[in-house]
């Protein structure tokens, strides 16, 4: 299961926090905008995406259909909500639970109840009682003999109870269908052996194989190629030739004319029917007749084998004229001329400079107030509390120290007020996560440089950046150890900053799990801001703790609980030019312990130290291990031969 599908435990302060049920602290419910599909258009919305990664096709079938509905109802003045049966249509092709995400605003609690993480379908009632194989059921929605049922537990604990429906009673009379009431739902044998089942447990239903087949018959017939329509026009006139002309809507007009001289009909004259007849017989190709014109003057009589040579033509003309069709295309494309061009795009200014440079994050005025202490000249401050910020600003003039703010990873409508607050702040530069960030650093002449999430994976991305007045880029966290040396070796090495030791993030969301779970808001207008108070970590299924941190736009970012050091990687890169190093701080640590970090890493740029002398030291002194993660040593694949 993916990450965000696990259960989490939260630690809070330092102590357990028991959430009862809610284990699932990162698992959203499904998007679901059928009903606000009017609202969409309305807006200036002209396309939708369903997603269906790994999902089935009846799930395409069933999603499709309910939303073209929508769609075409919309278009026509109409708005149609789902009605119950529709919605559990839905629910059961695939659902978690249905929300509108953020399309109606923030509401962490809504999108994220976290009681589950795995497909139920449909709430179909509550368990009453159970005995041997059977179980005592209120029922609020329909339930068949071969529906499938699952009862609420943890799956991913093994804790899940379901099965197919073998039989159903009520009032002591044996059905195959029940609606609603008190019902005996019958499993297979042994499904409840040795299982403790409590009364009000939920029931789901999970699968309606009546509801498969209907779907299945959509798109599971004997030929389901797409057909392209066409348009046939014919002219016949007693002595002329039969001139035929087909149109279609990705290419030329095609026009065949017979060798044939249509004659006098005795019997038999040609008729639209039988020009409509003859032309319908198109099995076997991609096209179906859509339209049939036809002026006929005189009478005339056409033999049939005429009208079928003609068909047979009109195909070849067809396909001929649908793949010669032209295409738009790049004369040449532009990827070696626009690489060459990089090297020469901007002059080096460190070229000749051996010193490298160790920037150092900082997250908490405690930990800048250390850093600046061992004598760190280049520092980013990036706080929860914008409010702090002018201090860290005055601490850094004090020092001599060069100190930029970071901003925001997203930046959305209505919160520019946050980019005027870090403006008065007059710090040195901004390091800029996204690209609102930097255009208003280009309007206000504001020194910046840009940050991993702008992805600088290429050349061509560091050039475009650096062309907006970017003073340096910092490499984007999906290239491993080779990837990250490679792009070394192809941009001016004053461009290019590698973060060397940090806490990778795993998520970063809207989704705020301080106000879903220390709070009774839904929202920040109403949360209190318990993460002003509280430090949280979310404890995974393996007993790591991951730090959870909340940023100025109230958006969490989960970090890993394991530090991530490219100690090793540091001299390979130092070969190639590159002078410029971060190290990012997490957690508030003992002030001892932050000085030998800043101490070991500033003697390994300083070639003082190895990096795997760094790298033993920082295995050494850290109780969750550190880890090379994406800067690791390549491994030779065939070494275990």
């Amino acid at each position: 299961a993916q990450a965000c599908r696990l259960p989490y435990e939260v630690i809070c302060d330092g102590e357990d926090r028991d959430l009862g049920d809610v284990k699932y602290l990162l698992s959203p419910q499904d998007l679901a905008a059928h009903d606000l599909v009017p609202e969409l258009l309305a807006a200036g919305v002209c396309s939708l995406k369903i997603e269906g990664r790994l999902k089935t096709p009846e799930y395409v079938a069933n999603t499709c259909g309910h939303y073209r509905q929508a769609i075409d109802a919309a278009l026509a003045g109409e708005h149609r909500r789902l009605d119950a049966v529709q919605q559990r249509e839905l629910e059961l092709s695939f659902s978690r639970g249905f929300s509108p995400g953020w399309l109606e605003g923030c509401d962490h609690k809504r999108l994220v109840p976290g009681l589950s993480s795995a497909k139920r379908g449909v709430l179909i009632g509550t368990i009453l009682d159970t005995r041997g194989d059977s179980l005592k059921v209120e029922l609020s929605a329909p339930l068949v003999v071969g529906d499938g049922i699952v009862l609420s537990g943890d799956r991913i604990g093994g804790n899940e109870i379901g099965g197919r429906v073998y039989e159903l009673y009520q009032q002591g009379l044996r059905i195959e269908q029940a609606t609603e009431g008190e019902t005996i739902v019958v499993l297979q044998r042994d499904s409840l052996l040795d299982k403790q089942v409590s009364a009000g447990v939920q029931l789901w239903k999970t699968d309606d194989p009546r509801l498969t087949r209907r779907l299945r018959k959509t798109f599971d017939v004997a030929d389901p190629t797409k057909r392209v329509p066409i348009e046939v026009h014919v002219k016949a006139s007693v002595g002329q030739p039969l001139t035929v002309e087909v149109s279609v809507a990705d290419a030329p007009p095609q026009i065949l004319v017979s060798e044939h001289i249509a004659e006098a009909a005795r019997k038999h004259p040609l008729s639209s029917e039988v020009l409509t007849e003859q032309f319908s017989r198109l099995g076997g190709t991609v096209y179906r007749l859509q339209t049939l014109t036809s002026e006929l003057h005189g009478a005339p009589m056409v033999p049939l084998s005429v009208l079928g040579t003609l068909r047979h033509e009109l195909i070849k003309r067809l396909d001929e004229a649908r793949i010669t069709r032209p295409l738009p295309f790049a004369e040449e494309l532009q990827t070696s001329k626009m690489l060459a061009e990089v090297s020469n795009a901007r002059p080096t200014s460190l070229g000749n400079e051996k010193q490298s440079i160790l920037r150092v994050l900082c997250r908490s005025l405690t930990q800048l107030e250390v850093v600046l202490e061992a004598g760190v000249k280049d520092i980013v401050a990036d706080f929860h509390d914008i409010r702090q910020y002018r201090q860290a600003v005055q601490l850094a003039l004090q020092a001599g120290a060069h100190i930029a703010l970071a901003t925001l990873r997203i930046h959305k409508p209505g919160e520019d007020g946050l980019f005027l607050a870090l403006a008065k702040q007059q710090a040195d530069s901004w390091l800029v996560r996204n690209l609102s960030a930097l255009r208003f650093c280009q309007q206000q002449q504001i020194p910046f440089a840009v940050d991993f999430s702008l992805n600088v994976t290429n050349p061509l991305t560091a050039e475009q950046l650096i062309r907006w007045g970017a003073a340096r880029v910092t490499a984007s966290y999906d290239l491993n150890r080779d990837q990250l040396c490679e792009l070394a070796q192809h941009l001016p090495a004053d461009w290019l900053e590698v973060v060397v030791h940090q806490h990778m993030p795993m998520f970063h969301m809207e989704h705020c799990v301080f106000c879903s779970v220390l709070s009774p808001g839904k929202d920040k207008s109403d949360c209190g801001r318990p993460c002003d108070r509280h430090d949280v970590q979310l404890r995974d299924r393996v007993g790591a703790e991951h730090v959870l941190h909340a940023d100025i736009g109230c958006r969490n970012t989960l970090y890993n609980s394991t530090a991530q050091s490219g100690a090793e990687a540091v001299e390979p890169l130092q070969q190639l030019g590159i002078r410029q190093f971060r190290v990012e701080l997490l957690r508030d640590a003992p002030r001892e312990e932050v000085l030998e970090l800043v101490h070991m890493y500033r003697d390994l740029l300083a070639g003082k130290l190895a990096g795997g002398a760094v790298w033993r030291q920082l295995k050494a002194h850290n109780r969750v291990g550190v880890t090379r993660g994406t800067l690791e040593q390549p491994r030779n694949p065939l070494a275990i031969l």
